[in-house]
């Protein structure tokens, strides 16, 4: 059964601008929607946290923060955050939505990473924690359900501060701790803090599991797993994984040190050396075996079965974790992956080889004098990771203009002049070419035309016409074209399928009980040509009280519209407000706000700040409040209408 029919959100308009279209996913904290920004007529990922949350005003305090804080954070590899609000209890985060799968989707297919493949998505995760620990901020749940694989293969991460937030909230007292536990570190598990190097033990256990396709703990208890990780030490890729390079089990070996004083001191520092592991991995060395029935190397590719030969890992929710019962828990050693064998690397042998590296420079210098070195091989590594790494190495580096790659992704290098291995003088130049990844086109703006005329306009600008659906409209006049998908000034792919939506006609407003004036206002702002007549009615005077063509009924643009307004009953009736001596005891009048023209979100939360009751009724869906009725006193209670 799909549990998404009785979902109530489905097909909502959450605070007057985000239309709720299907759910993607829905976790231990939050459900996350694919909703439409009516507003701008964009794509987006809703995160709807749950009710229990949502009630707790230290976690929506928080919440808001820390929202603030993401959408200051700018990066390729972090999934921006545009907004923030609540709406009827839901509070709720407007992010980018990238399509594609999770690294936890791509872990369950196909399995183990070979450890070119395992750092270059790394890489670009590191590459986000990095900018995050710059600017003062700790993810604190790095693991594979919170990286994401777009469809063109970005790495992006998502969800910075969410577990933050949850900390403040009422929930969460002293004695527990969030978080997942397959990645928290030991000193989130014995004192409930996490900080910049509490995020390079999480990538550092995510390294270990795209290496071996298994987590360093599995098939535990919550409880025990903990006990492991303040008690054990996270075993070598190489004692699952024989093959695994000796530079990445000490990328792997240095992040996840129980000691946080002898990880990496951030993900910058945990960055650079990745990318010098990756920089002496061969190029051309032979990739690792893949477990039975995995597929090539692409980390999106589909396989055909789940691959075998791996534990497949377990799900790996947010969750709120008591801290005593963690901490008290046995050790279990079922199923732990064996201990690597042989000796391990000392620190003597460590400083050892930096020296004998050093004599061994030192000699070769002697010889060439010193004057030339090779150019390193930078193809495919991000840009600015590229730049950083060839000066570090002593050359000047120039960007060269972006070409376009149907393979690689934007922003990282396509070639280097001179190219890889080539020998130069110790100060030349480097050229750094990146690519603009695949030729994109900008969707035309086909709005308002026919579906023929769209549909050659699609073509001409080397695009593919898509399904066409329809819808009615308050706007536009039938088979004409509202909106298209994706969106119209996106940029896609060469050749991209756009999806056209017609009107299915032009459908006259509801204008019944707004003023007469705004009624009328209104019509004509639409291209109505609208005509009033008065009639005596026990109604609100200045009320439309009828209209014709009726309201919903399909017309034409620049339609005659006959609106009825009541003038009010003959006898000298009175609203109760309007007349001071019929004013029950205990009432007060007070004056109505005027929130024409201002957002739906403001509008609601003046009005109610008043005291009065507010009806919304869309007719207009531009997010902001076109009439109000009714306008000047009332008692406090009264209920007040807005339309937008």
């Amino acid at each position: 059964m799909d549990t998404t029919v009785a979902d109530p959100l489905l097909g909502r308009l959450l605070d007057g601008r985000y239309r709720v279209e299907s759910r993607i996913a829905r976790g231990g904290m939050a459900a996350v929607y694919l909703a439409l920004d009516v507003r701008l007529d964009r794509t987006v990922a809703l995160k709807v946290m749950h009710p229990s949350l949502a009630e707790d005003p230290d976690f929506v305090r928080r919440f808001i923060g820390e929202a603030k804080s993401v959408a200051s954070l700018s990066h390729p590899n972090v999934v921006h955050v545009f907004d923030q609000g609540t709406d009827a209890g839901n509070v709720y985060l407007s992010m980018e939505y990238v399509p594609g799968r999770t690294l936890r989707d791509v872990l369950r297919r196909r399995g183990r990473f070979p450890a070119r493949e395992a750092l270059e998505i790394l890489i670009p995760v590191l590459a986000a924690l990095g900018a995050a620990h710059q600017a003062g901020m700790v993810h604190r749940d790095v693991k594979p359900e919170n990286v994401l694989l777009t469809d063109d293969g970005r790495v992006k991460v998502v969800d910075f501060g969410l577990a933050r937030a949850i900390e403040a909230g009422n929930q969460t007292k002293t004695g527990v701790m969030i978080g997942t536990i397959a990645y928290m570190s030991p000193e989130q598990v014995t004192a409930g803090v996490a900080d910049a190097r509490s995020d390079v033990y999480a990538a550092g256990v995510l390294l270990f599991e795209l290496l071996t396709g298994q987590q360093p703990y599995l098939g535990e208890s919550p409880m025990s797993v903990a006990y492991r990780h303040v008690h054990d030490r996270v075993p070598a890729p190489s004692a699952i994984v024989p093959d695994t390079p000796q530079a990445l089990d000490t990328l792997v070996l240095s992040a996840t040190d129980r000691a946080p004083d002898r990880r990496p001191a951030d993900a910058t520092a945990m960055l650079v050396a990745a990318v010098e592991a990756h920089r002496g991995l061969p190029r051309d060395m032979a990739p690792q075996r893949p477990p039975t029935g995995a597929t090539s190397p692409s980390i999106l590719r589909e396989p055909g079965v789940t691959p075998g030969g791996n534990a497949v890992p377990p799900a790996n929710p947010t969750l709120v974790h008591s801290r005593t019962e963690m901490m008290t828990a046995p050790p279990a050693t079922a199923g732990a992956p064996a201990r690597r064998r042989g000796p391990r690397p000392t620190w003597f042998i460590v400083a050892l080889a930096v020296l004998m590296i050093g004599a061994i420079a030192g000699t070769g210098w002697w010889f060439s004098e010193g004057r030339y070195t090779k150019v390193p091989d930078l193809l495919g590594l991000n840009i600015a990771i590229a730049k950083a790494e060839a000066k570090k190495q002593g050359f000047e580096v120039k960007i060269g203009t972006a070409e376009h790659d149907d393979k690689l992704a934007e922003d990282k290098v396509l070639r280097t002049d001179p190219e890889p291995g080539k020998e130069v003088l110790n100060d030349a130049v480097i050229t750094l070419i990146p690519s603009s990844g695949p030729v994109k086109i900008a969707v035309p703006n086909v709005l308002n035309l026919s579906q023929g005329d769209a549909q050659a306009k699609i073509s001409d600008a080397g695009l593919t016409p898509g399904s066409v659906s329809r819808v009615p409209s308050d706007t536009v006049q039938r088979g004409l074209v509202m909106r298209t998908n994706p969106q119209v000034g996106a940029k896609v792919r060469e050749g991209s399928r756009v999806q056209l939506v017609l009107s299915a006609g032009l459908l006259m407003p509801d204008v019944s009980d707004m003023q007469c004036d705004q009624a009328d206002a209104f019509l004509r702002q639409k291209g109505f040509n609208p005509t009033v007549v008065q009639q005596t009615d026990n109604a609100q005077p200045n009320t439309i009280i009828a209209q014709v063509p009726a309201a919903r009924a399909e017309v034409t643009a620049g339609q005659a519209v006959q609106l009825t307004c009541s003038k009010g009953p003959d006898t000298g009736f009175h609203w109760p407000w309007e007349d001071p001596n019929n004013v029950q005891p205990g009432q007060t009048l007070v004056a109505i706000p005027d929130v024409r023209f201002k957002k739906v979100t403001d509008a609601l939360g003046e009005l109610r700040a008043a005291g009065f009751k507010v009806r919304v009724r869309r007719i207009a869906g531009t997010g902001a409040v076109v009439a109000e009725n009714p306008l000047g006193q009332a008692p406090a209670g009264t209920r007040v209408t807005i339309w937008h």
